[in-house]
């Protein structure tokens, strides 16, 4: 070994480790930075109804059947409340997912703005990373895409 040739070696280990360190920092900025994936959405055979047909037939690919998400209020920090959320499907075009709620014969849609929300937009809420949500109306025949975007600056 010749004199020098330690300090090289020295200096290649130092720039092997850096260059190791911010790939490392840049690769776990990237993940952190991206939004979670839609962990409810387990690919799962759907059974077929009208509702199904119908959103095949408008290009929609199902996901996932009806999910239930379990809420537990806290009134007052001594009083606890249990509830559910329902999401009748999951469902995916052109690489967006949409969450999906059937009409109901006994609970219309008012189609004004304040209705739309106070129905709808807790579905957004639950999962933002999807695109929006879809109001299929069976009878009707109907498909409705919401997409809800929250203004900050108000």
């Amino acid at each position: 070994m010749q004199s020098g040739d330690g300090f090289v070696i020295f200096l290649i280990v130092v720039l092997i480790g850096a260059w190791l360190y911010f790939y490392i920092r840049a690769q776990l900025r990237r993940t952190v930075g991206q939004p979670a994936p839609l962990d409810l959405i387990e690919e799962e055979d759907v059974p077929e109804d009208d509702a199904t047909v119908l959103l095949e037939e408008e290009g929609y690919r199902l996901v996932s059947g009806k999910k239930r998400i379990p809420i537990t209020i806290s009134v007052n920090d001594d009083e606890e409340l249990h509830s559910r959320l329902y999401i009748d499907y999951m469902v995916e075009k052109d690489g967006l997912y949409y969450t999906v709620k059937l009409a109901s014969e006994h609970k219309p849609l008012d189609m004004a703005g304040s209705a739309i929300r106070d129905r709808l937009l807790v579905y957004q809420l639950v999962y933002p990373q999807t695109s929006g949500v879809l109001y299929v109306d069976v009878l009707e025949h109907q498909i409705d895409r919401f997409v809800f975007v929250l203004d900050k600056g108000e």
